[in-house]
C-alpha cells in the first residue's frame, strides 16, 4: 500500500491540463463490447480504474493496441464466452465498480451475463434495482445465484419498449442504452440521465451505426439495428478534474490556469465555485483562477445561509462537493453542503475536524462549514483516504496545511487522478509518494 507525504505551505502556480473523462471511459470502452470492429479512442485516462477495466476486456477477448499516449484502440471479434462464467470474471468484476458497465454489451452480445457485487467508493449503499428493471422491461430475467453473491442475466431476445426509470442512474442509463441500440423494435427511455457522459456515448454509439434520439434530454428514444461498426472517438475532459484544480487554485494558488476544460460540458461546476466568492475567469476554453488572498460566500437572496446540494444533471455533481466544503474552510462565511445521493460519503468530515476545520456534521447527509477566512490555517495530520473525492479534498487540505501530513489508502486517489502528484508538483506542489 502506497501513501502521500505532503509538505503543505508551497503555492500552486502555473498551467495544468485535466485528463480524459474518468466516468465517460467507463462506458465508451465497454461500448466497444457490441462490434466486431475496430473502435479507436483517444484521450483515454491513464488510471487505476481504467487499466484496472482494460485487463478485464483482455481476459474477455478484447484485443486492446496502444497507439500513443492516451489512444488505444479495441477488438471484440472474437470473445471468450467461456470466462463469463469463470471464478476469476467474478473475481476481476467484484474489485471494479466500472464492471457494471458491461451488463448491457454482454447481454446484447450473447444473452447472458453474471454480475458479482461491485467493488469501489466506500460511499453507502449504490443499488442497482435501475440495471435490473429496465434491463427486464427488455426482455431479460435475472436471478440471483444460490451459492456466490452474484445475479444472473439471461435474454434470449431483447425487444424493445417503453419505460419510466424510477431514478435517472448514470450507469443505469447507459446499461439500458447499450442493452436497448440492438434490440428489436423502438425504446424510449424516460427520466433517463443526460449528463455529458451520457450524451458522448450515445454521439458515439450513433457514429457505430446506432439510431438514438434525443440526446443531451431525460427522453431518450432508440431505433434497434441490427449490428453496430467500428469509430473512432474522443473523450471530454474530466469535469471532476476541473472542479478539483478550480478548488485547489482557490485554496492554495497564486494564478493556475485550467487549460482545455471544454467549458459547454462543464454545466454548473464554475458558478457553483464562484457562488463561494471564487473568481473563475474564462479565455476561450480556459479557465483561469487568478490568487485570492480572500473569498466571501455569499447568501441567499432573503440573506439565509447558502446550501450547495448535489442533484442529477445539470444539478451540481455529487463528485465535487468534497471539494467544495474543504474549500469553504477558509473562505469567509458558512455554508451548508447537502449531499444527498450517498449516507456515507461526508464522514471524512471527521479527519478536516481533526486538522481544525470548523465543521458540524449535522448527520450523514448535512453538514455546516464555518469558514476561518484564512485566519487559523489547517494543521498537518495523518489521514486515510476512503474513496476517490474525499481522498482529493484531503489532499487540497493537506496543501494548504502548516506542515506535514500523510495520507494512507492512495490507491483510492488513483482510481481517479492521473498521476497527481507529478502534474502537482510542477506547480510547485511538494507531494512524495512513498511505500508503506
Amino acid at each position: 500500500m502506497e501513501s502521500f507525504i505532503i509538505e503543505g505551505g508551497h503555492p500552486l502556480k502555473g498551467v495544468i491540463t485535466p485528463q480524459g473523462a474518468k466516468n465517460e471511459a467507463l462506458q465508451v470502452l465497454c461500448a466497444t463490447l457490441l462490434t466486431s470492429d475496430e473502435v479507436t479512442i483517444n484521450n483515454v485516462p491513464n488510471i487505476l480504474d481504467i487499466r484496472n477495466l482494460m485487463a478485464l476486456l483482455e481476459c474477455m477477448g478484447v484485443k486492446i493496441k496502444k497507439l500513443a499516449d492516451n489512444s488505444y484502440s479495441f477488438c471484440a471479434k472474437d470473445l471468450n464466452e467461456d470466462f463469463l462464467h469463470s471464478e476469476e470474471f467474478i473475481q476481476r468484476c467484484s474489485s471494479l465498480r466500472g464492471s457494471v458497465l458491461t451488463i448491457g454489451p454482454l447481454l446484447t452480445r450473447f444473452g447472458y451475463t453474471i454480475v458479482a457485487k461491485p467493488g469501489g467508493d466506500k460511499i453507502g449503499r449504490r443499488r442497482m434495482d435501475t440495471h435490473f428493471t429496465g434491463l427486464a422491461n427488455l426482455g431479460a430475467s435475472y436471478e440471483r445465484g444460490k451459492v456466490r453473491d452474484t445475479i444472473e442475466i439471461k435474454a434470449n431476445h431483447l425487444k424493445g419498449c417503453r419505460m419510466l426509470l424510477d431514478e435517472a442512474s448514470v450507469t443505469g442509463t447507459a446499461n439500458i442504452i447499450m442493452a436497448s441500440v440492438m434490440a428489436e423494435g423502438h425504446t424510449t427511455i424516460y427520466n433517463a440521465a443526460c449528463e455529458p457522459y451520457i450524451q458522448q456515448l450515445c454521439k458515439m454509439l450513433n457514429n457505430m451505426g446506432a439510431k438514438i434520439s434525443g440526446i443531451a434530454s431525460n427522453l431518450l428514444e432508440i431505433d434497434g439495428v441490427s449490428c453496430l461498426h467500428g469509430t473512432e472517438h474522443k473523450i471530454l475532459p474530466d469535469m471532476i478534474e476541473v472542479g478539483s484544480f478550480i478548488g485547489m487554485a482557490a485554496m492554495v494558488g497564486q494564478g493556475i490556469r485550467i487549460k482545455n476544460v471544454s467549458i459547454q460540458d462543464l454545466g454548473i461546476i464554475p458558478d457553483t465555485f464562484r457562488r463561494l466568492g471564487i473568481i473563475v475567469e474564462q479565455d476561450n476554453d480556459d479557465l483561469y483562477i487568478p490568487e485570492q488572498p480572500h473569498y466571501q460566500i455569499e447568501s441567499f437572496i432573503d440573506g439565509s445561509i447558502l446550501t450547495i446540494a448535489d442533484a442529477t444533471w445539470p444539478g451540481f455533481t455529487p463528485d465535487l462537493l468534497s471539494v467544495v466544503l474543504v474549500v469553504a474552510t477558509q473562505a469567509r462565511g458558512s455554508i451548508l453542503v447537502h449531499q444527498k445521493m450517498f449516507e456515507s460519503r461526508l464522514f471524512f468530515v471527521d479527519k478536516l475536524i481533526d486538522m481544525g476545520a470548523q465543521i458540524i456534521l449535522c448527520d450523514p447527509h448535512r453538514a455546516v462549514v464555518i469558514g476561518h477566512d484564512r485566519s487559523i490555517k489547517l494543521k498537518p495530520g495523518r489521514m486515510t483516504s476512503p474513496d476517490i473525492r474525499a481522498g482529493i479534498a484531503l489532499l487540497i487540505a493537506a496543501m494548504s496545511a502548516s506542515g506535514t501530513s500523510r495520507i494512507d489508502n492512495i490507491g483510492q486517489i488513483d482510481r481517479g487522478y492521473e498521476n497527481i502528484e507529478e502534474r502537482l508538483n510542477k506547480l510547485g506542489a511538494v507531494i512524495k509518494r512513498v511505500s508503506c
